[in-house]
């Protein structure tokens, strides 16, 4: 090796080093960041999002909403009772059982696959529920939704329609049924998942990203 290398001339060598930091530099920012944990549920979280979602499912938002929720912790406990790896509180999660006809014993929110399955039926449920200029503004709304309550976001975008678009929205955080010491947390959980978690896992499938 040091043979070679003394054969090269420097201009030679500056370029080689030069052109390695550039492929380093390229490699996705997307892969910095994931949980160990996340690649042993990347299969399962693909198969059940394009089975609830479609094929064409945004694979990498769910990553990214679980990623935010537990970081991929089945044990996860919140200071304020939600449990699993997609958080679900215990009245939430009895209503979403009782909702899809699982009995007591199948609903088990620590577990992962159940976990996986109701967050993305779940989202898929308020998905239908909200409505956004874009596929962005509505994913947003979606999120919004799962952290702090679909009927908040509601009567949020009554005040506000017809504009559907995110901000015109999140502008009105606080103004309707909502106190407004919540609203911080409430827009900066789409904010984190959309624009920036999901890039971390773009690799999973289909980013949906801001026009």
């Amino acid at each position: 090796m040091r043979q070679f290398l003394s054969a090269l001339s420097l201009p030679i060598i500056l370029a080689m080093l030069l052109a390695l930091s550039v492929v380093c530099l390229s490699a996705p920012a997307q892969a910095q960041g994931i949980p160990q944990a996340a690649n042993k549920y990347r299969n399962d979280l693909t198969r059940i999002a394009q089975a609830v979602w479609g094929l064409d499912a945004p694979v990498p938002v769910f990553a990214a909403q679980i990623h935010q929720e537990s970081g991929w912790n089945p044990d996860a406990v919140s200071r304020v009772g939600a449990v699993g790896m997609t958080q679900f509180m215990p009245a939430t999660a009895t209503w979403w059982c009782a909702l899809n006809k699982l009995s007591a014993q199948d609903c088990q929110p620590r577990n992962p696959i159940w976990a996986m399955r109701s967050m993305i039926g779940y989202d898929l449920w308020l998905y239908q529920r909200v409505a956004g200029a874009t596929e962005f503004d509505r994913l947003w709304a979606m999120d919004r939704s799962y952290n702090g309550g679909l009927g908040h976001w509601q009567k949020e975008a009554a005040l506000v329609r017809p504009a559907l678009n995110h901000e015109a929205i999140d502008a009105a955080c606080g103004r309707a049924r909502r106190s407004p010491i919540h609203c911080r947390e409430n827009l900066g959980y789409p904010d984190r998942i959309l624009n920036n978690l999901q890039y971390r896992y773009a690799a999973w499938g289909r980013t949906v990203g801001q026009p």
